[in-house]
């Protein structure tokens, strides 16, 4: 209990500390405007000698969402910052002692999210434009599986801070309307990091191609980064209002890397792929599988896949209700389980949150 209370205070201080006094200031012709939201999420529950059966268990969450534009004659400059970090401590079997994996001892991360964007687009006509765009993905903590409850629980780590990290860099054609954009880019780099020797040990690289010389016992012949070019699309949606004091929000991102076939080494004989490729098979995947594959379906093997939705339904100025589904397919991920490429997130809860804004002047 006592980590409880560490953890909620130290978000408490999180909170406090990002909602300070916001300024908006007029600079070389154009204008700031500033939009910040943290947000505080919790749920409790607790099962005690109970007919139906449960699992106790305290999740709390801490968010922030920030905007900030500047706003200029000749062009516009937008920055999201979009993070979440939240635990949940589960009683998840019978021990009394705490050291055992007792009452709430069994903690498991249940939000871990950076995302930072900044666009530079310049209008040219009739809603069309050109925009550039660096986008960095990553996550705060140590994320991991496990295996077994209590005393038995065995963890094993498959990700962290910078490990992987996502950086994206786009110069793109893009349409804006009041709800929508679209922008299309035939010229995006990405550059994946996996700054962690033990990952890339136990095979988890993320698409990070490992030289010819890797041995897996020798950190000095790792390769910590791997640079992507391709093309990249994404689609935004997103409505006020869409019935009252309901928000909608929806993103696509698509990328495909212009190398990955060679990396792929695609042949018709299994095991020819198998020995030249750089790819690692999920769980359940067969090499004589992946070597049928025609050229339309290999394409859409080798692309990636961001799709996330988010509605908010607000109450009250502070108190809101959200519901957020994220899917993934990346086949740098082999995968947990029987999902393999796909990744799978939903979330839904109330929240207390704190929004402020400054007009642009």
């Amino acid at each position: 209990m006592k980590k409880i209370i560490t953890m909620c205070a130290a978000i408490a201080v999180l909170c406090t500390a990002a909602m300070a006094q916001e300024e908006t200031a007029t600079l070389g012709g154009g204008s700031w405007t500033t939009s910040s939201t943290p947000a505080l999420k919790a749920s409790e529950f607790l099962f005690h000698n109970w007919s139906k059966t449960g699992n106790s268990q305290i999740d709390v969450t801490a968010t922030f969402f920030g905007n900030y534009k500047y706003t200029h004659p000749k062009f516009v400059w937008d920055n999201v910052a979009d993070l979440a970090y939240g635990y949940a401590w589960q009683d998840l079997d019978n021990s009394t002692s705490e050291a055992a994996g007792g009452l709430f001892e069994t903690r498991r991360k249940s939000n871990d999210k950076i995302d930072l964007t900044s666009v530079i687009s310049w209008n040219a006509y009739k809603g069309w434009g050109a925009s550039f765009t660096a986008n960095l993905k990553t996550q705060f903590g140590t994320g991991y599986e496990y295996t077994g409850y209590g005393a038995s629980q065995v963890e094993t780590k498959v990700s962290r801070f910078f490990a992987p990290a996502y950086l994206t860099t786009a110069l793109s054609f893009e349409h804006k309307r009041a709800d929508w954009s679209v922008s299309l880019s035939f010229l995006t780099g990405k550059t994946t990091f996996v700054y962690d020797d033990d990952l890339i040990a136990s095979g988890l690289t993320y698409g990070v191609i490992q030289p010819d010389d890797f041995d897996a016992t020798d950190p000095k012949t790792f390769s910590h980064a791997y640079f992507a070019l391709g093309s990249y699309v994404k689609a935004q949606y997103l409505k006020k209002d869409l019935l009252p004091s309901l928000d909608l929000y929806a993103r696509l991102e698509i990328f495909y890397d212009y190398w990955k076939p060679s990396n792929m080494a695609w042949n018709s004989d299994a095991a020819a792929m198998a020995a030249e490729s750089k790819y690692l098979p999920a769980a359940g995947e067969q090499w004589s599988d992946l070597a049928s594959y025609n050229w339309l379906k290999k394409r859409a093997f080798e692309t990636d896949l961001d799709f996330e939705v988010k509605l908010d339904y607000r109450f009250s100025e502070h108190i809101a209700a959200n519901f957020a589904v994220n899917m993934k397919w990346d086949t740098d991920f082999s995968g947990i389980g029987k999902w393999g490429h796909w990744q799978f997130y939903q979330m839904a809860g109330l929240q207390v949150f704190f929004s402020w804004k400054t007009a642009g002047k």
